[in-house]
């Protein structure tokens, strides 16, 4: 996978690039928030219906506009996951994926959009021969991936991760949900780099009709820290993406609609799911870009003159 820097691509974007925030400069994670803002992060299960598949995905969402992909690493017992990505785990453990063919994947990946793995923390622990995160964020770093999504570590445990994370150049994404707050926010945004992945409703992951209100009052809880902030956690449509970024966010996350897709494709229809997949980023960015100020003073039309 290609981590060199670039400027421009065909769809606009800035492609990210840039060492640590700690070093004086941006990660490329936090560039492709900053440079592309309102920024779309796309999630998609690894594996699911194939590894051959996920390429093609990924390809797809890079093409449709994504300024981040996610890829999920399945893990058996998904807490955070609601029942479509928890399907869309089973389909993907049920095809064999492992996270050796994870990494090989991702290493034969060349997009514009950096890459983060998605998964829990049993997975990186076990991943070398011995109880250590270090094997895992090594091969991470290796095969080109920018950072690290872990939802069941607690920011307070997180400081082996968080040290090899930094060894490697990777960014560690915690997420923060609609009842943190006091000294443990603060603990969380201190130790955050690329974004802060913002729980936008109680619960666990799936697409939703609307936009919670605790979007709003998570995102005014987050002004004051410089870090950009991302939403997620039911945004499955432009008119979605648009009210989040419109609330003060730098990028909205969409992960169930995109694996609903994947799933009404089966595993017979990679082109078609492509297709859609594609189509349907291009949807989730201009919905995005629709929220920001220049934007809808773009759409307004003129008055007419007396």
């Amino acid at each position: 996978m290609s981590r060199e820097p670039q400027v421009g691509g065909d769809d606009g974007r800035v492609q990210a690039s840039g060492t640590k925030s700690d070093g004086g400069s941006d990660s490329d994670v936090e560039s492709a928030i900053r440079q592309n803002r309102p920024a779309l992060i796309t999630y998609i299960t690894a594996g699911d219906p194939s590894l051959e598949a996920t390429g093609e995905y990924v390809e797809a969402l890079d093409r449709g506009g994504a300024d981040l992909i996610e890829l999920g690493l399945p893990f058996s017992e998904p807490i955070a996951e609601g029942p479509t990505i928890q399907a869309a785990i089973n389909r993907s453990l049920e095809a064999g994926t492992t996270p050796a063919a994870f990494f090989d994947l991702v290493d034969g990946l060349d997009t514009d959009a950096p890459i983060l793995v998605m998964t829990y923390y049993n997975m990186i622990l076990q991943f070398g021969p011995e109880a250590d995160v270090r094997p895992f964020v090594e091969r991470a770093a290796d095969v080109g991936l920018s950072g690290i999504i872990v939802p069941d570590l607690p920011a307070e445990e997180a400081g082996p991760l968080r040290a090899a994370c930094d060894e490697h150049g990777l960014d560690l994404v915690f997420i923060v949900a609609p009842t943190t707050e006091g000294e443990r926010l603060d603990r969380i945004m201190s130790r955050v780099t690329g974004f802060a992945y913002v729980q936008a409703r109680l619960g666990t992951t799936g697409a939703r009709a609307d936009v919670s209100t605790a979007t709003h009052d998570g995102l005014a809880r987050l002004t004051e820290y410089d870090v950009p902030k991302a939403v997620g956690f039911g945004v499955s449509e432009g008119d979605h993406a648009a009210e989040i970024v419109e609330a003060g966010a730098d990028g909205v996350i969409v992960g169930s609609a995109l694996v609903d897709i994947v799933a009404d494709h089966g595993a017979d229809g990679d082109a078609p799911a492509a297709a859609d997949l594609e189509a349907k980023a291009r949807e989730l960015k201009a919905g995005a870009r629709r929220g920001t100020t220049d934007d809808r003073a773009e759409d307004t039309p003129e008055p007419e003159q007396p």
